[in-house]
């Protein structure tokens, strides 16, 4: 029988209120909170930040030197690249208008949800609040201040939807029009997804 166990480097430092999953390797200096949830098969690099209460899917993939704050959740098969910087305050400061140090209840979480097989670019930043749909893809450096729709590639500063690609990475082509929607296929996969045609037009 093949037992699968969890991959913890000595130098890691995990809750033992944390839930880590099958098969899942946390590697050097993570640092992982109490409440967290991480699923099977995921692997944490260098330097990674857990904190407190965060949900994080199978199959996820997040590399050196990611926080993932309070009130991020990540689901399956995500990729999260090198130095991705997620937020959770949408008006942050570190002192209340009378000068007084802010205490944790001082200010209010914002929630961010990466939506499954996403993959978010090395040093892209994901202001909470938004959305980032389905086997989307954020270019490195990108700064996502809006939802991305599912299939989304983005980039840019602020980041700008400039086309679709499948579960493959590659761009989406063309296939044919069904009413609303434009019916594209991944070139690799052979996959056929579905793009609200207004969004397909937009970046033709």
């Amino acid at each position: 029988e093949n037992i699968v166990t969890v991959r913890i480097h000595p130098t890691a430092d995990v809750s033992p209120e944390a839930k880590i999953g099958d098969g899942t390797s946390i590697w050097q200096h993570v640092q992982i909170r109490a409440g967290v949830t991480i699923g099977n098969n995921c692997v944490l690099g260098k330097g990674v930040f857990i904190d407190r209460d965060v949900s994080i899917g199978s199959n996820v993939k997040i590399q050196n030197y990611v926080s993932v704050y309070q009130g991020v959740t990540i689901e399956n098969g995500v990729l999260v690249g090198p130095h991705v910087c997620f937020t959770n305050d949408l008006r942050p400061r570190a002192v209340n208008p009378d000068g007084s140090l802010k205490s944790s209840t001082d200010w209010v979480i914002t929630p961010t949800l990466i939506r499954e097989g996403a993959a978010l670019g090395a040093n892209s930043t994901i202001v909470c609040g938004t959305k980032v749909g389905r086997w989307a893809m954020v270019g490195a450096g990108g700064v996502v201040t809006k939802n991305v729709p599912d299939y989304g590639l983005i980039r840019g500063n602020p980041a700008r939807l400039k086309g679709f690609v499948g579960p493959s990475g590659r761009k989406l082509i063309e296939s044919e029009c069904d009413g609303d929607w434009m019916i594209a296929v991944d070139p690799v996969t052979s996959r056929q997804v579905r793009i609200p045609l207004l969004l397909w037009e937009v970046v033709k």
